[in-house]
């Protein structure tokens, strides 16, 4: 590991969407950022989310309004930075008048359309599914409304590279393993993970956004008691190939009152999602239980005509959450807010530390957290990042950037295309460079991933490994055979990073 440099403004603590984000609206600001994560960036919980930017419907059952509405003013903000990763997406809940009544579902949904600013997404509705629908018969009535859909790892790899593009350092794979207290600074050891190489830096300030791991620091590097108590709750979700071809999102709801996704994903399959359990394991070994397959299975298919079965699955994943211990009863019904609590008692070296969150309201917990650090650096400049498109983000209609892109590159396959937009919008022209015909493009791995883009995924993202770039750069893991993952490793075995 090699920094240009071994004196900060501030070290982030933590490669997630949290992280990043303040990474990229520090350094925005003037500040000499360094970021440092232990494994990928969005290798934990940032990259097993259900992919929604929303203000969360069913939290206003449990009386969140401030957070829904600070959700729903922020899904505006997300749909215009970055139109390459996030969409509009329309939800279909079907109505059981056994598990909530229809008045209170239409009155929710009021909530919803009125409580936050809704410039570019339809009001919700009723509506009728017909003998055609893709439901069981017995399923007449619903509701529509509308949310959007994000790469959730991606949003992550953006907010990193904005962070770049305004000087920050970006070190992953490295880990923060003793932070000592001064008056004026921070002495901070840090190890590369795969060689452990320590390095010496000091930091003004150091913000602690480690996600599941934000408590654990407290007792093995800052050596002092955590101020606030979380709570892990793991989430799981399967893919299996495409239940239905219809275009919009369905949200189940089940007998124990609480609710699964059915998501179309990646043009092929459905992603169902999510559980809630209470989670007390070794965070990296988190995976999905058999009981939590059988009841996503379950609540699918007294939904859909198309049964599915365990078998079906191609992909699973699960993600721990640090939630805000509020003493709910059940997991389903821990707060989904967060929490900025900012430590520098006698006056010594400042530590913010970032607990819960939810991926869509981490533009603003970032703004947040770097205003609370406004008095340390006086010469820190405005808050920016509500208007600024993130890399890539910088095209109003996508029909419109696709059709430049291929008048430049008219040899370029029209699938291949399409998800080079969906993941790099206008930095496609920067990975393609000046190649000017398919060869150019270098080995084909399979399934469109060739030489050309692997190479600017190590390069210009941080990428290392095949799961780096197969599941958080991309989606393509999940068509990916074990021969095509073997020959991806070894062409990254040849590169010298």
């Amino acid at each position: 590991m090699q920094l240009l440099d071994n004196e900060y403004d501030l070290l982030v603590i933590g490669g997630g969407i949290n992280g990043a984000g303040i990474a990229a609206d520090a350094s925005g600001r003037g500040l000499k950022v360094l970021l440092c994560e232990q494994d990928d960036l969005a290798s934990a919980t940032s990259s097993n989310s259900s992919k929604l930017i929303h203000g969360g419907l069913r939290y206003l059952e449990h009386y969140q309004f401030r957070l829904v509405k600070e959700a729903l003013l922020e899904r505006e903000v997300l749909l215009k930075k970055a139109p390459h990763i996030i969409w509009p997406l329309s939800f279909r809940l079907p109505h059981q008048s056994h598990l909530r009544p229809p008045w209170m579902i239409r009155l929710g949904l009021f909530i919803y359309d009125h409580l936050g600013k809704r410039d570019t997404l339809p009001a919700s509705k009723s509506i009728i599914f017909t003998k055609d629908s893709v439901l069981n018969a017995s399923i007449t009535q619903g509701f529509e409304y509308a949310d959007g859909w994000v790469d959730d790892a991606r949003l992550v790899i953006l907010n990193a590279l904005a962070a770049e593009q305004h000087g920050a350092t970006i070190a992953t794979r490295t880990r923060c393993i003793k932070a000592q207290r001064n008056i004026e600074h921070w002495d901070v050891t840090l190890a590369q993970q795969t060689t452990q190489q320590q390095l010496q830096i000091k930091a003004k300030c150091i913000v602690n956004a480690a996600g599941p791991w934000v408590a654990s620091l407290f007792d093995n590097v800052f050596i002092q008691p955590s101020p606030q108590h979380i709570r892990l709750v793991k989430g799981s979700h399967i893919v299996v190939p495409r239940i239905h071809h219809e275009p919009c999102a369905y949200i189940l709801q089940n007998e124990d009152q609480r609710i699964v996704f059915v998501i179309p994903f990646e043009d092929d399959y459905s992603l169902i999602g999510t559980t809630d359990e209470e989670y007390a394991g070794n965070i990296k070994d988190v995976k999905i239980s058999k009981q939590e397959i059988s009841y996503l299975i379950n609540i699918t298919n007294h939904y859909f005509k198309t049964p599915i079965e365990a078998t079906d699955i191609v992909h699973t994943f699960s993600g721990v959450r640090p939630l805000l211990d509020d003493h709910s009863a059940d997991a389903q019904a821990v707060t989904r807010d967060y929490k900025l609590i900012l430590n520098n008692d006698d006056n010594q070296a400042a530590l913010l530390s970032v607990f819960g969150g939810k991926i869509t309201t981490y533009r603003k917990l970032a703004e947040n957290a770097v205003d609370k650090l406004a008095l340390f650096y006086p010469h820190m400049t405005e808050a920016w990042t509500k208007s600024a498109p993130l890399p890539g983000g910088d095209f109003s209609e996508k029909a419109t950037l696709i059709t430049q892109l291929q008048v430049k590159y008219n040899w370029l396959p029209e699938l291949l295309l399409n998800r080079l937009v969906r993941s790099y919008g206008t930095l496609t022209n920067a990975l393609l460079g000046n190649c000017s015909a398919l060869a150019d493009l270098g080995c084909h791995f399979g399934h469109g991933l060739y030489a050309q883009e692997v190479d600017y995924l190590i390069n210009k993202e941080w990428a290392k490994t095949s799961d780096d770039i197969l599941w958080r750069r991309t989606k393509l893991g999940l068509r990916f055979s074990k021969a095509q993952v073997t020959a991806l490793d070894n062409y990254l075995r040849t590169l010298n990073y």
